[in-house]
């Protein structure tokens, strides 16, 4: 038998507790392949990652990246916070350098931190450009799915599938109580909502819990084994583009960013802080950036 290391981390917040759970193992050649997603189950957090050389020698690593029920092409906390743990624990150098490059089953993924001294600040990745999918207007519909009012519904602007590396359907609404309240029936995502081909989905409000904030999320993805993920990398870069791409947040002509916060996490207890980062010029999206902070909670062995 033997014993391989993991580190806990808590991603998207500076607080143990709050953030989204995350477990890496940094030295993932260890870690027969065939294991990697039962190992994920056993742990049951969010999505547990595995650091692996990189097939470039020119980038830092290799991650591979498992919910309890599915590998993932790319997600958000798991590299933010993998990032986090490698530099916090000097398995990866920062001396001369604020940039990494992960390699992830969407390609290559530039990463950028912040440091203090000893201190690691906000972490940043880049994300793939965003492409638009489905819409959904049927308002009745939304409303089965998320269990609240057809009044809850926003309907100036449509329900959309969007991705940047991995697809959402998002749905906006008219306040954060509606937000708080939804409960999923997944039995309308399977039976009236198929087509869109995605079962997550992220709600949200431009209502927050304080006045800094842009917007208040929830996201819900069943099929990943996750019932509710209180911070979502993968999902916020989307709904930057959603965001920008129906006016909903102000772009200045005399900027080509656009900087956006999201609150996710709040209804379970663990509230969570994503900085999203929207380049565009001409109406076009030219650039998605997502950002957070991360805290060491712990680490162990698995035995195998």
């Amino acid at each position: 038998m033997k014993k391989v290391l993991y580190y806990l981390a808590d991603v998207f917040t500076d607080e143990v507790f709050g953030g989204n759970q995350l477990a890496v193992f940094p030295d993932g050649q260890e870690v027969p392949e065939h294991l990697m997603q039962r190992i994920a189950k056993e742990l049951n957090l969010s999505e547990t990652t595995f650091v692996l050389p990189p097939e470039n020698p020119q980038n830092d690593i290799k991650l591979r990246i498992f919910t309890p029920g599915k590998e993932l092409p790319m997600a958000g906390h798991p590299t933010i916070g993998t990032a986090y743990v490698l530099l916090q624990q000097k398995l990866l150098s920062a001396e001369g350098r604020n940039r990494l490059i992960f390699e992830e089953g969407v390609g290559d993924i530039p990463i950028v931190f912040e440091q203090n001294g000893q201190d690691l600040g906000l972490i940043t990745m880049s994300q793939p450009l965003p492409e638009f999918g489905q819409t959904v207007t049927n308002a009745q519909v939304l409303a089965d799915l998320l269990s609240v009012d057809v009044a809850d519904i926003v309907t100036e602007q449509p329900a959309q599938v969007v991705s940047c590396g991995v697809p959402y359907l998002y749905v906006p609404l008219k306040s954060m109580a509606a937000v708080k309240k939804a409960r999923l029936r997944t039995e309308v995502l399977e039976n009236q909502l198929r087509y869109i081909n995605t079962d997550s989905i992220f709600l949200f409000s431009l209502e927050t819990e304080q006045a800094a904030h842009t917007v208040h999320g929830r996201m819900f993805a069943p099929a990943f084994g996750i019932p509710e993920d209180p911070a979502t990398g993968s999902a916020c870069g989307p709904l930057g583009c959603y965001l920008v791409h129906h006016g909903l947040v102000p772009t200045e002509t005399d900027t080509t960013e656009v900087k956006i916060i999201c609150e996710q996490g709040f209804e379970m207890g663990r509230p969570s802080l994503l900085y999203i980062t929207i380049g565009h010029e001409n109406d076009t999206i030219t650039g998605v950036k997502v950002g957070g902070k991360s805290v060491l909670v712990g680490e162990g062995y698995f035995y195998l």
